[in-house]
Parts: structure tokens; C-alpha cells; sequence
């Protein structure tokens, strides 16, 4: 099974859901991590703010970091390779890289496939 590297901008704890202003995008992944971790994905995530080292100690990431700087962040590495940056995976992409059945739900979202008679409002 593959290996997913989350590289998180600076947030104010690891999972980024905290505080008064929760971004919703990190309330969205943070469910999605979970839902991977629960059914067997090796899925790790790196806070700028708490972990520097582990940025710099990566070569894809520093390199990636010296090109694009930090305000492109979040980057996702599966093994190692750079596969999304600048927005975190989706459920389905989570299940595809690490070999996981995709849910009905999230291969919908990933149609474009919002809600059933196209009333997504």
C-alpha cells in the first residue's frame, strides 16, 4: 500500500480545525483523512507551524517550497512523488492512491454529480 504525505500551510493545531474560524476545506479533509485512515490507508500529515523540520528534511517538499513558497500549500506526496498541490485530495482521490474502494458518494463528487435532480443549491 502507498504512503500519503499531507504538507499542511501553517494552521494552529495539527488537524487545522480549531479555533473561532474553521476553514471548511479542513473540516472536509480532516473526515476524508479519517475515513482513509479507519479503512487502512498509511496517511500522515506535516503542520509547517509544528513539524519545519519534516518540510525541510524533504527534498521534493524544500524544493517544491524554494519554487513555489509556502502559499502554495497544501502538497501531496505518495511515495515520495508530488501527485496534488495547492488544495487538499478528495475522498476519492485518497481511496485511489492508497488502493481503496471508492464510495459511491465521492465517485459522484468527483463526476461533478453534486446531489441527485441537480438542485445543489
Amino acid at each position: 500500500m502507498s504512503t500519503i504525505q499531507i504538507f499542511d500551510p501553517a494552521l494552529c493545531c495539527s488537524s487545522g480545525v480549531c479555533g473561532t474560524d474553521v476553514d471548511q476545506n479542513l473540516v472536509n479533509f480532516s473526515a476524508d483523512a479519517d475515513w482513509a485512515r479507519q479503512n487502512g490507508a498509511r496517511l500522515e500529515r506535516f503542520n509547517l507551524a509544528q513539524q519545519p523540520m519534516a518540510f525541510a528534511d524533504n527534498a521534493p517538499v524544500k524544493a517544491f517550497l524554494e519554487r513555489a513558497g509556502q502559499e502554495a500549500l497544501p502538497l501531496t506526496l505518495v511515495d515520495g512523488q508530488v501527485v496534488l498541490a495547492g488544495r487538499y485530495p478528495s475522498r476519492a482521490d485518497l481511496a485511489r492512491w492508497a488502493g481503496l474502494a471508492v464510495p459511491a458518494a465521492a465517485k459522484a463528487e468527483s463526476a461533478g454529480n453534486c446531489c441527485s435532480g441537480g438542485n445543489c443549491g
